[in-house]
Order: structure tokens, then C-alpha cells, then sequence
């Protein structure tokens, strides 16, 4: 039996039109003649969409009771054996309640794919399990139904319900989403216009990254190796010198001007040896296209037009940039450049722009990647120098008739030789030497044709000229050698004044640096091995390189590397790629040494951090002894007054005056109990030994409890019935309502009662406690939160500053939030956010049963 389809409505919020989207398709098919059934279809209220759903079939939903309440579903079973071509089951992300076949919808979707039956669902960005702590950070709320992101890329099709965040309010206050009396709770929360467009471009974006997953799919199983320019993507070519900084910035102009452009900047390195770049350089620029919201790539590759245009390619780019040549003039005699090979050969499919700079034709500088070693081609051009150039030579000196003389003859043989040592060093040289001698005395001295020399004058002549041909060849060889060491030693101490210095700047992690050795000598792998002593196995402290999936074999021992550098007795820099020169060890031992620097200073820095955490501590009870020593001395100092006078037999109490003192007693009672009951809480906050026990519970239980401790008259309780049940740890939350509303009827103005009012949104509670005080400025509204602050130490302030740090580390430990926010009109609104208990659906009209739509 084949599979079923899958298609989706993704939207970016509630409300955008998804499920009317949905069943407006139904009716297309069902128009068809297509055989289409409701299996699970909420219209929460909205009178359109209940419009919608006539016409259609409805499979009745199966009643399950949950906890003495009456829940309904989808009935799977029940759809299976309808057996219809289409089956709309909206939200795919939601939670079944307990007892149902399967835990969350989307597995009921699967049964129904897996029947042979087309499904047509939907599902809000935010609901996809990679997204969460994306979608928490923009909205503040963390989203527990979620759907696995496999689900839905594995969708035959995927459909953006799109709406502008100014049309989807404009929904919302004319009543078309939720109901009147959470319009306004609704806008000023989820629904602000930084959400709404956050969670807008969120949608957008992973619908574009699918669309591109399909393209580069299609083109892989078509062998489409030509590029399609669906997206701009623009490849920056560098070459570590100071142009690059221009090429990125010109390529982020260009990207900037069309939506959805990328920058990726790429950074061809040749295999054998040193980067020829400045690394100091590579970074700047490396942090320059960061910055810019563009990528770096370093790639490995012997002929850089075919490895830039390759890479250009594979991430199917639209543009290239680069930079007008630094070469100068003459030395476009032995090629046309990276440029003018690139453009040649980069078929109409890709843009090649050429960026002019303030270092075009000012040279490319000396060659430091090879250090002292000379490269292949140099080297056959001084042997075809030194071989083939005396035999043309003699050829074009023979044609002439009666030649420019003997003397003449011996300076351009030695030119010959003095060529061939500039360019392939002093072997070419001397065969140089060798050919030429022999050559001239065939050709050129008398008696010609023969090797015999009759005047020894000219015998004093040839062998002058090889003496002078192989001291010149060996002096030019040397020179060239000694400039070629000193440009690589330049390259060297630049490498090492760069690492040294951002490694004591701090700038430098493990992985940056182990990535930075992989680059530099363009090796596979790099890590960092250590063991405790002889006989204990090897260790990996940091890796870099190595295959994406991590298939490759790792490096259990230095032995297992191609190079491995010790660093001290038992730590080890191991790499894999190739065998290094031995003028190459010499920058890698200095790398091993940072490296191991670079780990002490990490495990250094975890030290550091236990010890603030220590320091801490220690504040704690440094401030917890003040508080001992003054605060707590008070309410006792009160109490000892009280009982003093009351069994002082000096004076006759009324009965007025004994309750008054007793009354006093208990006051003072009661306030050392609350103060050390705060005093134990946030001790165990500091120590970590709060264990919540989350159970369900409604709000309305706890919260009134939590008043017991206040005026009559001093609260205004605003607990809707409808609200969802929480999931909280009753007496953790009733500490920290105690605490906020103590705080804010301390603040509070007389006559001027503080609210208490909860609402629902999404999958959270709001518990809100506004006075009407003097309020805190935003400067401070993070500090009052701290142990042992009281803000401007206020008279009326009694404590110990304790009160709203023990309500946060409540909060957080009960998986809730804690803010403070300005009260409209003055004063200053505690914001307690707590979470609803999973898979209770929420009762109309209230706000977060809509938001999970």
C-alpha cells in the first residue's frame, strides 16, 4: 500500500488564516470529486471559519474523560476505517490528552499516512522543536507542544500562510481571532508588533532554507552542475592581502541591495606548506564578513581559478568578486592572473566583477609559502635555462657570419648560466657552466669542430669562464636562497607575533586556535591528545577538521598522526593530512606551546568562575551576619521588652495594656519567623537544595493562602474561574505570591489597594501584582531582584532585602519567570509567569487555547 501525503499549512502566529487556508483546499477537492473528511478540525469561536466547515463530512470525535473532565479527539480508529482519500487534522503540534491512542497528534498523522490516506494539517513556526529557544527569546514563552522538525521537512508539500503583523492586530481588535475580553491582554503581549515580525521572518527564512534544500536536491539527482540564479549568492575570492577588506564590504553593498543574499567569502590556501596570507590579516577579514552577516571558508587547492570557480559552483553562487591584480606589469608574462582565468572560465552562469584597489600592480610580494624550497616550475625553467639555452644560443651565434667575437661569445654563455641560477638554483647553473664551456670550445675557439685547443690563451679564457660561471651561480643561488629564507621567517615571526599576542589578549579559544593550526598548514585534522601520566590512555582536549559527520577514525595516539608535536611529558599536538618539512616544525612547536597555554588559561578560567561563585558565597553570608547581627536583633529586642514588663511585679497591667504587650510579642514573633523563614529560603536558593514537587493545581487554591500575612482591605483579588490549572509547587508559589505582596502593600499608598489578577496566554499564566508606589527606574529593575537590597532603603522597608529574591529563585525553580514592569498610571507591576499544566486543553473564551493553533 502506497504512502500517504502530507501537506502543510505553516503560519507565523495564531490567527494568520491556516486552518481556513485548509479547509478552503477541502472544498477545491471536494469540488473534484475528491473523497475529503474532517478528522479533527477546531474553529475556536471564529465564525468564519465555522462557515467553512459546512459542506464537509465530519468524523465524530471520540469523548475522553481526564481527571473528572470531559475532553474530545480524534477518532483514529474511526478514520482509518472510513478509510477517505483526504483527512484534515488540524494542529499538528498538539498534545492528546491521556488515554488516546498516541501521545501528540502528529503520530496520529503518521498512522493515517502510514493507512494510504492523504493528510492536510497545520502547525505554527513556533511549535518546531528546533525553534524553541528561538521562539523563547523573541516572545519570552517557551512553547511545550512541539512537533519534531523531521515531521514536517518530510511533508510533500509545505505552504506559507502569510500576513503582514499590521493586518494580523488589525484581525485581532476587530474580535475576527479571540474573543473581546483578550483582545487587549493579546496585543500587548504575543501579539506585539516585534513578535509578530520576529516570528514572521523566522517562517519566511525556514520556508526559504526548505525551497533550497529541494533545489540542491533536484540539481544533485539531475547532475545540474550550471548555476540557478533563484537566490543571489555572492562568493568573495581572497588572497590575505589588504584588499580583501574592500572585496567584503563591496560584496555586502552588492548583497544588501536584494533580500536574501549571502556573502560567502572563501580563501584559497595551496597544500604544500605555510599560507602564503598573513594570518593576522585572514582574521581581520574572517571577522569583517562575520560582522557583515556573511560566511568565511578556507579551502585547500593547488590551482586556485579551478578551486574558486568549484566552490562557486557547489554552493550554487550567482556573483564572484574579486580584486584587480597586484602583479606588476612584467609579470603578466608568465600568466594572465587568477582574475582574467576565472572570468574566462566561469561560463555565463556566474558574474565575475572586478574590484579596483589602492594596492592594484604593486606587487604581489615574495613567495613566502615555499620558505627556502623552490618551486617545480622555477626549477624546469632554470634546467631548460641551463640546457636548451647555450644550444640555441650557439645555434643563433653560427648563423651569424664572423659572430661578435670570442669575448662576446663568453659574456652571453655566462649570461645563460647567471639566468639559470636566478631560476632554478645552482644544479642548472652548473650544467650551465658545463654546456657552455663545451660549446665554446667546439664551436668558437679555433681550431673549431674539435675539442682540441691550440692557443692556450683561449684555454685560460674557458676555464676562467667556468670558474667565474660556477662562482656567479653559486653566489646567485645563495642570495636567492637567503631572500627566500628571510621572506619565510617573515612569514614565520608574523604567525607568531599574531598568535602570541591574541593569545594573551584572551581573544584565542582551543577550538579557534586548533582550527587556525589546520588552516595554516592546510592539514585534515589537528587535536590535542593529553594523558594524567605514562601508563594512562590518551585523551582528546580539543579537536578541529575532520568530516562533518564525524565518521572519520579518531586519533587515539600521537603514533596515529602523520605529524605529532609533544608538548611537555604527557601532552601531544597531533595532526593528519601529510608529512611536514622540518622547517615546518619549528612554527608548529610554537602553536603545541600556545595550545597547551590556551588550555591551562580555559581550565583556568573554570577555576576562576568556581571561585567567584565561592566569593559569592561568601557575600551571602557576610550580608546574612549584618542581617543577623541588626535586623533579626530588633523584633527581638521587642519581644524581650514585652515579656520584661509583663513578669515585672513592680507594675499592676491593665488588661488593655497585657494584650496590647502580648499583641506586640506576637507581631514581633511573627516577623522574626517571616524573616527567617527568608533568610533559610535563600540559603537553600544559594545551595542549590530547592526541589520543586510540581503537581497540578488551580491558582485560585493557592494565591488566596498567600494573602494571610497583609491588611484587610489592603487587596483587590482578580482570579478568573476559567483559567488553566498550573503546574507549580503550591508551596513554593504561595512563599513567593506572599512575599510580592507583601512587598507591594509596603510600597503602596493608603487607600490605594494592590491588585492581584491572573491571566492566560499561550501555554503560560501571568500572575500580575501592581501597586501604585513610587516605582523603580529601569536602571534598577534587575538589582532589586538581588539578595539583601532593599531599593533607596526606604524607613517603611523592614527586612532584610531578602523578600524578592527568594520569590525570583522561586519562580525559576518552579520552571516560571519573575520581571518587573512599570504600572500604567505609576508605580511598578510584578510580572509572575508561570506554566500550564500539559495537555489540559484550555476553556473557551480564555487566550491560550487559541494560541496554540
Amino acid at each position: 500500500m502506497a504512502r500517504g501525503k502530507l501537506r502543510i499549512y505553516l503560519g507565523a502566529a495564531p490567527g494568520v488564516g491556516k486552518t481556513y487556508a485548509m479547509l478552503s483546499e477541502a472544498h477545491r477537492r471536494v469540488e473534484r470529486g475528491t473523497d475529503v473528511v474532517v478528522g479533527f478540525v477546531e474553529h475556536h469561536g471564529r465564525p468564519r471559519t465555522e462557515v467553512m466547515l459546512h459542506g464537509l463530512e465530519q468524523i465524530q470525535r471520540h469523548e475522553l474523560s481526564y481527571r473528572g473532565t470531559a475532553f474530545t479527539e480524534m477518532d483514529v480508529a474511526a478514520v482509518l476505517a472510513r478509510k477517505p482519500a483526504v483527512a484534515l487534522v488540524d494542529e499538528l503540534a498538539h498534545t492528546n490528552v491521556p488515554g488516546s491512542r498516541h501521545d501528540k497528534r502528529w503520530q496520529d498523522i503518521e498512522q493515517l499516512l502510514e493507512a494510504g490516506i492523504d493528510v492536510i494539517s497545520t502547525v505554527n513556526i513556533q511549535h518546531l522543536e528546533s525553534l524553541g529557544d528561538v521562539v523563547e527569546s523573541i516572545t519570552g514563552v517557551r512553547q511545550r507542544e512541539t512537533v519534531p522538525d523531521e515531521i514536517v521537512r518530510r511533508a510533500d508539500q509545505i505552504e506559507l500562510v502569510d500576513m503582514s503583523p499590521q493586518a494580523l492586530r488589525r484581525r485581532m481588535a476587530h474580535g475576527n481571532i479571540y474573543q473581546s475580553d483578550k483582545v487587549d491582554a493579546a496585543l500587548s503581549n504575543y501579539f506585539r508588533p516585534g513578535n509578530l515580525t520576529a516570528l514572521r521572518e523566522l517562517a519566511l527564512l525556514w520556508v526559504a532554507d526548505r525551497v533550497d534544500e529541494y533545489l540542491q536536491e533536484y540539481r544533485a539527482e539531475h547532475s545540474i552542475r550550471s548555476t540557478w540564479q533563484a537566490r543571489e549568492r555572492i562568493v568573495v575570492g581572497l588572497t590575505g592581502g589588504p584588499e580583501g577588506r574592500t572585496l567584503i564590504r563591496r560584496a555586502a553593498r552588492m548583497a544588501a541591495k536584494g533580500s536574501g543574499s549571502e556573502v560567502l567569502a572563501v580563501y584559497i590556501a595551496r597544500s604544500d606548506g605555510l599560507t602564503s596570507a598573513s594570518p593576522k590579516e585572514l582574521a581581520v577579514q574572517r571577522t569583517l564578513v562575520e560582522d557583515l552577516g556573511g560566511t568565511f571558508h578556507h579551502v585547500i587547492g593547488d590551482d586556485i581559478p579551478s578551486a574558486l570557480l568549484e566552490f562557486a559552483r557547489g554552493v550554487n553562487a550567482t556573483q564572484i568578486v574579486l580584486g584587480s591584480s597586484r602583479r606588476k606589469a612584467w609579470q603578466y608574462v608568465f600568466g594572465p592572473g587568477v582574475g582574467a582565468t576565472v572570468a574566462r572560465d566561469s561560463g555565463p552562469d556566474l558574474d565575475v566583477h572586478i574590484v579596483t584597489h589602492d594596492e592594484v600592480a604593486k606587487g604581489r610580494g615574495l613567495p613566502v609559502a615555499r620558505g627556502a624550497r623552490l618551486g617545480r616550475s622555477r626549477i624546469i625553467a632554470g634546467w631548460i635555462i641551463g640546457v636548451v639555452g647555450p644550444a640555441l644560443l650557439t645555434l643563433l651565434l653560427t648563423s651569424i657570419p664572423n659572430g661578435p667575437g670570442l669575448a662576446n661569445d663568453v659574456l652571453l654563455f655566462l649570461f645563460l648560466t647567471v639566468a639559470a641560477a636566478l631560476a632554478g638554483g645552482r644544479l642548472p647553473a652548473l650544467a650551465s657552466a658545463a654546456a657552455g664551456s663545451l660549446l665554446l670550445n667546439f664551436y668558437f675557439v679555433s681550431p673549431t669542430h674539435t675539442l682540441t685547443v691550440s692557443n692556450p690563451e683561449n684555454i685560460v679564457a674557458i676555464a676562467i669562464f667556468f670558474a667565474v660561471a660556477v662562482s656567479v651561480a653559486s653566489v646567485v643561488d645563495l642570495a636567492t636562497r637567503r631572500t627566500h629564507q628571510a621572506a619565510r621567517l617573515r612569514a614565520e615571526s608574523e604567525i607568531l607575533s599574531f598568535l602570541a599576542g591574541s593569545v594573551l589578549r584572551g581573544e584565542t579559544t582551543l577550538d579557534a586556535l586548533l582550527e587556525r593550526v589546520r588552516e595554516t598548514f592546510g592539514m585534515e585534522t589537528v587535536a590535542l591528545l593529553e594523558r594524567s601520566s605514562d601508563v594512562d590512555p590518551w585523551t582528546c582536549a580539543g579537536r578541529a577538521g575532520g568530516s562533518e559527520d564525524g565518521d572519520d577514525k579518531p586519533l587515539l595516539r600521537p603514533e596515529d598522526a602523520d605529524v605529532d608535536m609533544p608538548v611537555g611529558d604527557h601532552m601531544a599536538l597531533a595532526l593528519t593530512g601529510r608529512v611536514l618539512p622540518a622547517e615546518d616544525r619549528r612554527v608548529l612547536a610554537a602553536f603545541a606551546a600556545q595550545a597547551a597555554v590556551v588550555l591551562d588559561r580555559q581550565r583556568l578560567a573554570g577555576e576562576a568562575a568556581r571561585a567567584g561563585e565561592l566569593a559569592e558565597g561568601n557575600r551571602i553570608r557576610t550580608a546574612l551576619l549584618a542581617a543577623v547581627s541588626h535586623d533579626l536583633r530588633t523584633p527581638l529586642a521587642s519581644i524581650k521588652a514585652s515579656v520584661t514588663s509583663l513578669r515585672s511585679d513592680d507594675v499592676a497591667w491593665s488588661p488593655e495594656d497585657e494584650a496590647e504587650l502580648l499583641a506586640g510579642i506576637e507581631a514581633g514573633a511573627d516577623r522574626l519567623d517571616h524573616l527567617v523563614g527568608n533568610l533559610l529560603d535563600m540559603s537553600r536558593l544559594q545551595t542549590g537544595t530547592v526541589t520543586p514537587l510540581i503537581r497540578e493545581i488551580d491558582l485560585d487554591e493557592v494565591v488566596p493562602m498567600a494573602l494571610g500575612g497583609v491588611p484587610e482591605g489592603s487587596v483587590a483579588l482578580d482570579i478568573p474561574e476559567e483559567l488553566p490549572i498550573v503546574a507549580v509547587d503550591p508551596g513554593l508559589l504561595e512563599r513567593s505570591v506572599a512575599n510580592l505582596v507583601e512587598n507591594a502593600v509596603k510600597y503602596s499608598p493608603d487607600g490605594e489597594p494592590v491588585l492581584v489578577a491572573a491571566s492566560a496566554l499561550g501555554d503560560r499564566v501571568e500572575v500580575r501584582i501592581a501597586d501604585r508606589g513610587p516605582g523603580v527606574p529601569d536602571s534598577a529593575k534587575d538589582r532589586i531582584f538581588e539578595p539583601f537590597q532593599r531599593y533607596g532603603d526606604a524607613p517603611r522597608g523592614a527586612g532584610v532585602g531578602l523578600g524578592l529574591a527568594v520569590a525570583r529563585g522561586f519562580a525559576e525553580a518552579m520552571g516560571g519567570t519573575l520581571a518587573a514592569e512599570d504600572t500604567p498610571g505609576g508605580g511598578m507591576t510584578m510580572v509572575l509567569t508561570l506554566r500550564a499544566a500539559p495537555g489540559r486543553p484550555l476553556v473557551r473564551p480564555d487566550l491560550p487555547a487559541q494560541a496554540t493553533t
